[in-house]
């Protein structure tokens, strides 16, 4: 897996949460950094005729989901003798509606879809129905909505614009043709990664490919666009508002890949995928592109048993390291990661699902892909005795029965609180952390294996 040199030097531009992308001088095009909670950030070059003196500038094919507070706009053509006076984001978007609403006591003609037209002095609307006036002075009543079909009108009233614009009154000692710079932030698109794991015969070794997501839903096409996705936690400011979030999912069911396309770097406290080539990113559209292709990681398969968490079941994990030794090595972005494994006729079957958190390199991987069928724990309390009012010891039994044709090894997790010190155990043990106990037991083929411990906690 390829990635890059991380002494690369980072140049950031005026507005601070973009990193610059090199563009050839007179360059015009867009660049898009999406992050993974919902937002991006535009900025797009065009050459644009500026009124010498003070006039207006007019940008029309933004996001419909921008935050107008976040619009930058300079002149890279005449930057000191270009100046913005005043913005304004114009989203008062024609519709039938509208029309209508701005049309009240003017003429109008309405087509409606059993075949009638009918033309006069427009007195309401509302509810669905309109109310004209003909030139003979009688009112007719429209059943307006799904039956009407089409309306005729003099001209485009003042106030409704037809795509979502920015306005900007400049002042330019020039004017003339300038290469613009329009940067701002939108919601309604954001990007996640889904992996493919597939592991191989002997469960020692998996495959792992990488796709990364994207899904446009912020009411404008990116052409061509150079494509940045960052990948980390940023904190954002958000206002208390429920928002309901579009839970269709774009399943990833694909078992090979092309070589990865991204190149990654650190930035900040985060990391960048840089896309090695142009890509259009249409509205209402879902895209994939690879991020990431690693072959032959050599993994291990765990049986994990923590009964007080899991009753009887036996859990079963894929665990792997994210380094360069082992084929990988890319910081991975948070994701879900899907498993699957080839039957005894070749074909794949699905096997598991985990989610994995970002995870820097030459950090473990710990996979969840479900309960093992023929493992089984079974926890007692034998005893539980008060030495003192502060001091307490307790017997446990963990009971792990194997109904396999080979024998296991599984991981017994038992956590524990307080000071606690282990006073007799019938297994080797250590103590992880001061949280938690484990032993790691052998169970021969179909058979049974008993640890029992004896734990003195102090309050």
């Amino acid at each position: 897996m390829r990635h890059s040199n991380r002494n690369n030097l980072t140049v950031l531009f005026a507005f601070p949460f973009l990193l610059q992308m090199a563009w050839a001088a007179g360059e015009e095009g867009v660049q898009l950094t999406v992050y993974n909670d919902d937002l991006a950030v535009v900025k797009e070059r065009r050459r644009m005729s500026i009124p010498a003196g003070v006039g207006q500038v007019r940008f029309t094919d933004v996001a419909s989901r921008i935050d107008p507070t976040s619009v930058h706009f300079e002149s890279l053509s005449d930057p000191a003798g270009t100046t913005v006076l005043e913005q304004n984001y114009e989203y008062d978007l024609v519709g039938p509606t509208k029309l209508l609403e701005k049309y009240l006591d003017k003429r109008v003609t309405l087509f409606t879809k059993d075949g009638g037209i009918h033309t006069g002095t427009l007195l309401s609307q509302s509810e669905g129905k309109i109310v004209l006036q003909d030139d003979g002075g009688r009112l007719q009543l429209i059943s307006g909505g799904e039956n009407l079909y089409r309306i005729e009108l003099a001209d485009l009233p003042e106030g409704l614009i037809t795509r979502p614009t920015l306005l900007w009154e400049t002042r330019s000692a020039g004017g003339g043709d300038q290469l613009c710079q329009v940067t701002y932030m939108t919601g309604g698109i954001g990007w996640k990664a889904d992996y493919v794991m597939i592991v191989q015969e002997g469960d020692a070794m998996v495959d792992l490919t990488g796709w990364v997501t994207l899904d446009n839903k912020s009411g404008a096409t990116y052409k061509e666009a150079k494509l940045k996705l960052v990948a980390g936690d940023v904190h954002r400011v958000k206002p208390p508002v429920q928002r309901h979030r579009d839970r269709k999912r774009f399943e990833v069911m694909a078992m090979s890949a092309p070589a990865p396309q991204f190149e990654e770097k650190s930035f900040f406290e985060y990391h960048l995928y840089t896309l090695q080539r142009p890509t259009t990113i249409r509205q209402a559209q879902t895209k994939q592109v690879t991020l990431l292709s690693a072959g032959n990681v050599p993994a291990k398969k765990v049986f994990e048993y923590n009964g007080s968490r899991t009753g009887k079941k036996v859990q079963v994990k894929m665990e792997f390291k994210n380094s360069e030794e082992n084929n990988m090595g890319m910081p991975l972005p948070k994701g879900k990661v899907r498993a699957f494994k080839a039957d005894s006729d070749g074909s794949l079957e699905f096997i598991g699902e985990d989610e994995i958190d970002h995870t820097p390199k030459n950090e473990e991987l710990r996979i969840l892909l479900g309960n093992a069928f023929d493992l089984v724990g079974e926890r007692t309390q034998l005893e539980q005795r008060n030495l003192t009012d502060s001091v307490h010891e307790a017997v446990w039994q963990i009971k792990l029965r194997n109904h396999k044709e080979e024998g296991v090894i599984i991981k017994v997790v038992e956590p524990q609180w307080g000071d606690w010190k282990v006073m007799d155990a019938s297994h080797p043990y250590k103590k992880k952390d001061a949280k938690t106990l484990e032993f790691n037991v052998e169970v021969p083929a179909d058979g049974e294996e008993v640890v029992t411990y004896t734990v003195r906690t102090k309050r």
